[in-house]
């Protein structure tokens, strides 16, 4: 069975560059610096009418943690008509309660509200209290897949726990490993998991061709540089896993 790539990108140029690269789907976000939040409705627009890949949109107000408010929740729903109306393949989300569990009614609601397109529980899963009760939470409502490093820092430092989740979900939702994954490790994760998808980005920082000296943010290594997906980093990982085709 054919092994799914998935690129996060945060860019039109970088999801273009994904399909440069041979990968087969691209989750598209906003704003790195906080691990990935909504992209507009534009960007949206564009990227679908740049590839014909699958595009996964990350439905996400804010960065932080995964509780969210009322007014945040209705955001979200809003955020999912959006992507229907720009014609994305599917869209990733979670919703945690303050006890670290997943909230499966309001992720249910947007499960539904999402359909026909598919839905992946985001990396909130990695915080979760129970790795496993979260694994047949997200199985009730109706997730397709989990993104995940193993509840650890990067999926090669998670992965006995992955393998242990692969082993456990079967066949009832994917599990796909996410985070410091590339062309040196990807073999061995999915060969060691069992998994059948495979998250990562093949990003590289792109310095922007002027300096200034205002900060807007702390979180980029230059201020006015962006993180651009490198499409022979995507090819080797796509190469690595070819011979598992």
């Amino acid at each position: 069975m054919p092994i799914t790539t998935e690129i996060v990108v945060f860019n039109i140029e970088s999801a273009m560059n994904a399909q440069k690269g041979g990968a087969d789907r691209v989750e598209l976000c906003d704003n790195p610096a906080e691990g990935g939040t909504t992209p507009s409705f534009g960007v949206m627009e564009i990227v679908r009418q740049a590839v014909s890949m699958d595009v996964y949109a990350m439905i996400r107000p804010r960065g932080g943690d995964f509780v969210y408010t009322a007014y945040e929740y209705h955001a979200m729903k809003r955020d999912i008509e959006m992507c229907k109306r720009a014609s994305m393949d599917g869209v990733v989300l979670g919703i945690l309660k303050p006890d670290g569990t997943l909230d499966k009614d309001r992720c249910k609601k947007l499960i539904d509200a999402a359909r026909p397109m598919k839905v992946t529980c985001h990396r909130a899963f990695d915080v979760t209290r129970d790795p496993f009760e979260a694994l047949e939470d997200c199985i009730e409502v109706g997730f397709d897949r989990i993104l995940t490093s193993g509840q650890a820092q990067t999926a090669p430092e998670g992965l006995d726990l992955i393998k242990e989740l692969v082993a456990k979900a079967g066949n009832r939702i994917s599990i796909m490993p996410g985070s410091g994954i590339h062309e040196g490790n990807a073999r061995k994760i999915i060969d060691f998991t069992g998994a059948k998808e495979i998250h990562f980005s093949a990003k590289e920082f792109h310095p922007s061709d002027y300096n200034s000296s205002i900060r807007f943010t702390d979180s980029l290594p230059e201020q006015m540089g962006k993180f651009v997906t490198d499409p022979e980093k995507v090819r080797a990982v796509v190469e690595a896993l070819k011979d598992k085709f």
